[in-house]
């Protein structure tokens, strides 16, 4: 739980990405943690500090009980959740940070198929990746990646950027989201 430390404090995160910048020339990408209440300053402190670009969600915490043993379910009691049930809760992050910053943002948190990917571009990720859905089907990326192909050439786009951001919300969806 090293990283929950410093992802939930501001001033931390302002330190840590401003000294690893001081000392690489390299792409920075920072991987913000969704468990700090808003994720909009921290994703500003990486922009200012000099990060490349973020990427966003990490698993949320999570526990299960079993009810018959009334004992965790999980060894460390507490754990990361991931998946299909965090989607909806990636996807506002990641509409809520690409508001406010300027910097590429990678898209994750439940992407099993193209449309979830789809999710993520419109709501104004770059690129997007795929983790918990490997673990039951090692071909999901090329579905989600096939998939998307197929949702391209029936909307006739012809480039990704296309997408990136394009989410269409009149001033009422806006005011209503803030």
């Amino acid at each position: 739980m090293g990283g929950l430390s410093f992802g939930s404090d501001l001033s931390a995160t302002t330190a840590l990405v401003g000294a690893v910048r001081k000392v690489t020339p390299l792409p920075l990408f920072v991987k913000l943690s969704p468990n700090a209440a808003d994720l909009v300053p921290f994703a500003k402190t990486c922009e200012e500090q000099g990060a490349d670009g973020l990427s966003l969600i990490n698993t949320i915490r999570g526990m299960a009980i079993d009810v018959d043993t009334r004992r965790p379910k999980l060894t460390n009691v507490i754990g990361g959740l991931s998946g299909p049930a965090i989607r909806p809760i990636a996807v506002r992050m990641v509409w809520e940070v690409t508001r406010a910053v300027r910097m590429p943002v990678i898209g994750m948190g439940g992407i099993a198929a193209a449309d979830d990917a789809i999710e993520f571009l419109l709501a104004g990720a770059s690129a997007v990746a795929i983790g918990s859905a490997n673990f039951a089907d090692p071909g999901a990326s090329l579905k989600v990646l096939d998939g998307l192909e197929h949702y391209m050439v029936r909307h006739r786009i012809t480039e990704i950027r296309q997408l990136i951001g394009a989410l269409e919300i009149d001033s009422t969806d806006d005011q209503r989201a803030s």
